[in-house]
């Protein structure tokens, strides 16, 4: 089942999400959860899954599927997944409204 949006993810990251597919020539969703651990206590997974697992949130923007799992969705719910280029570094960034504070890499954070 497909939802409307719990979260948010830019054109631009769609963009990158749909080549970093395409590059790598695999089929299904971008799995984005949440991890204990990193500098901060919580730290975001992000990667490619060919299949869903039967308890995921599926959100699906331009013809990309991000697939969450509930307990992931308690800490993610209102994010907005954008992808940022500057001269020093290009990447994705997660701006989580459930973030109490983050690190300075951007990949961990406190809820």
């Amino acid at each position: 089942m497909v939802e409307t949006a719990a979260i948010q993810v830019t054109p631009k990251a769609i963009a990158k999400i749909k080549n970093a597919f395409a590059k790598e020539g695999v089929e299904g969703g971008l799995r984005l959860g949440i991890l204990g651990g990193g500098c901060s206590g919580l730290s975001y997974q992000f990667k490619f899954d060919t299949k869903t697992r039967p308890n995921d949130r599926v959100f699906d923007f331009d013809g990309v599927k991000i697939l969450i799992d509930p307990k992931s969705l308690v800490y993610l719910a209102g994010l907005t997944l954008d992808y940022k280029e500057s001269l020093m570094q290009s990447g994705f960034v997660f701006d989580n409204p459930n973030a109490q504070k983050s690190c300075g890499c951007g990949t961990s954070f406190a809820g």
